[in-house]
């Protein structure tokens, strides 16, 4: 059998050839191997062993298992079972979102076919699309948006209507074979689709849509909607203008001029005034660079100069627009148009706003606006200029952090007599029964993962307010355990003014503090693995592990040598309880699979 990743790395070469169609996909998922490396991609996943509709998962992964689907794949028996349809909420919202949890054997297959998908059309899908793909998030989205979005007037902020409910079936097979020539792969596809969803012990078949929660949703979606994107790149070529941007408008260059010749003039004559000359002439030119600073080197508005942005990240878009509102509410109502003609789908009028620049749009979780500021800076050349107008800001809302404090419930808002605000750190009572590394262990990833998002903000800074509040929540969360004041705890942790926690390892004890690596802000770095391997191949290129342990044959738990060895595996060392023989090896290993023979596994299971 072939190794999976050369198969993959020479679909992608092929993929970049956009006539090329592709043939004999299906046989790839005949090969063991696509499978082993399917499970070491999604077994740590946290999702991974949640049951699906039929209660299996993807532990008791081994050789067998692997025979089974193969074939019933190839004699096209293969029908994925029902994915059980949980809700999960959504944030800053009472509104819940559909989960689709597929079933284990569903899972690894999903994987593969994800795979194949992503090689085949990672190179030719666009630069300005983000969302569920390699060396790209939120924050590469926001970068974008930072670098080309300069001098905008108007932001058009997308929203589409249950966008991963409402995709066409047909139309998503219809895009799957301008590229793919392979009718049992397709036809794999359709039944991925048409597998519908167990809900309180009921089927309900699907008529639309891809569920969110499968493996192959995410690609499905970004081949979707990579129609839309390709859509803006036209619209762009069709809407932008030859012309240049028009620099210094009439008003500015005299400006210019007159600050510029009376401060020569001043130079010249400087020695021979008296103090009462110069003061009037300091005064003089002072009012002639006021008018300088406040004229534009450009003229606003020159209606020859139009230009159209676009970034998108999954089914959340954003387009700049360098042209008037009106131009700004035909782009809106175009690309409305495209969306119901060609994906049938639809754009919320609610939700999809025209917003001046000058004013914030959100999108992603932060506020983005385009600075006006005409005050003259230092630039890095060592230039004073006016670093600051045109460039694209990014702030984090205030709504956002403090909504986070409210979700922990480590904060309570009070209203004081004046009518202000008043933020009132709080005690949480889950994490009071935990251990002190826990608690605090706790509390440093949540204020860790607010900072890493919101780090290429302008005013990052904010994220030590939060960081502040939750601090203190630490504090009475502590003093509730102990049952103590505030200040007890203080006295009885802080070393150097640092809250510190001691605790034991294998090496001994060692000690940790609340996080203090501060809030500056970051530039959004890409960092790759491998260098050498392209990155969406390095992940796949890196030893398989668990493969090679069942191949050793030995039961990891009875020693016995075996030759259809399968992999326990549970969803969190922290939940297993008891003292039985396995728990206790894979605490010792600190692993959260275990590979067994049969008899031990229906032991373990037992």
């Amino acid at each position: 059998m072939r190794n999976p990743t050369e198969v993959l790395k020479n679909l992608m070469e092929k993929s970049k050839n956009e006539t090329y169609r592709f043939q004999r996909l299906y046989r790839n998922l005949y090969n063991p191997e696509f499978y082993w490396l399917a499970y070491k991609n999604i077994y740590a996943n946290d999702g991974s062993m949640t049951a699906g509709a039929d209660g299996t998962t993807i532990d008791g992964m081994g050789n067998e298992r692997i025979e089974r689907i193969i074939l019933s794949l190839k004699d096209r028996s293969y029908q994925p079972k029902p994915a059980r349809r949980e809700y999960i909420a959504k944030k800053n919202s009472s509104k819940k979102r559909p989960l689709g949890i597929q079933s284990g054997d569903d899972k690894l297959v999903q994987e593969v076919v994800k795979m194949i998908l992503e090689s085949i059309y990672e190179p030719v899908f666009s630069n300005k699309s983000h969302g569920f793909r390699p060396n790209r998030s939120c924050q590469t989205a926001l970068k974008q948006i930072q670098n080309t979005f300069t001098g905008a007037n108007w932001f058009v902020e997308g929203d589409i209507h249950a966008c991963f409910d409402s995709f066409d079936h047909h139309v998503v097979i219809d895009l799957l074979k301008k590229r793919i020539d392979d009718e049992a792969f397709i036809q794999l596809i359709w039944k991925f689709l048409k597998a519908g969803y167990m809900e309180q012990w009921t089927f309900n078949r699907t008529y639309s849509g891809v569920p969110q929660g499968s493996g192959v949703s995410p690609v499905l979606a970004n081949i979707y909607l990579h129609e839309l994107d390709k859509f803006m790149e036209n619209y762009a070529e069709n809407f932008n203008t030859e012309a240049k941007k028009k620099h210094f408008s009439t008003a500015y260059k005299s400006s210019v001029g007159k600050a510029y010749r009376y401060r020569k003039k001043g130079r010249e004559i400087w020695d021979s005034l008296s103090d009462e000359e110069k003061k009037i002439r300091c005064k003089n030119l002072k009012e002639l660079e006021m008018i300088e600073k406040s004229t534009t080197p450009y003229v606003y508005n020159d209606s020859n100069y139009k230009r159209v942005q676009y970034t998108r990240y999954a089914d959340d878009f954003i387009i700049g627009v360098i042209g008037s509102k009106a131009d700004a509410e035909a782009i809106k109502k175009d690309v409305k148009i495209f969306l119901q003609k060609a994906l049938k789908l639809e754009m919320s009028d609610t939700k999809t706003k025209v917003t001046h620049t000058g004013d914030r749009a959100r999108f992603l979780g932060y506020d983005i606006t385009v600075s006006r500021v005409q005050t003259l800076q230092k630039a890095s050349n060592g230039r004073v200029q006016r670093c600051q107008t045109g460039v694209v800001k990014l702030y984090v809302p205030r709504q956002k952090w403090v909504g986070k404090l409210i979700e922990y419930k480590a904060m309570k808002i009070k209203i004081n007599e004046n009518g202000k605000e008043r933020f009132v750190a709080l005690h949480r009572g889950k994490l009071v029964n935990q251990s002190d590394i826990e608690i605090l262990a706790r509390y440093n990833a949540e204020v860790r993962g607010l900072y890493n998002y919101y780090s290429i903000a302008n005013d990052s800074f904010k994220i030590g307010r939060f960081a502040n509040v939750m601090k203190y929540s630490m504090y009475k969360t502590f003093a509730c355990k102990y049952k103590t004041n505030v200040h007890e705890i203080k006295r009885r942790y802080c070393r150097n003014e640092l809250f510190t926690v001691a605790y034991e390892t294998r090496q001994g004890m060692k000690t940790t503090t609340f996080y203090r690596d501060g809030y500056k802000r970051k530039e959004c770095a890409t960092k790759f693995d491998n260098v050498s391997e392209l990155p969406q191949f390095s992940k796949y290129a890196k030893t398989n592990t668990l493969k090679q342990r069942v191949e050793r044959h030995t039961c990891e738990l009875c020693q016995k040598d075996c030759r259809n060895l399968v992999i326990h595996q549970v969803k969190k060392l922290k939940d297993l309880k008891g003292n039985t023989e396995w728990v206790l090896l894979m605490r010792k290993r600190r692993r959260k699979t275990l590979v067994v023979c049969p008899e031990c596994h229906n032991l373990i299971h037992s």
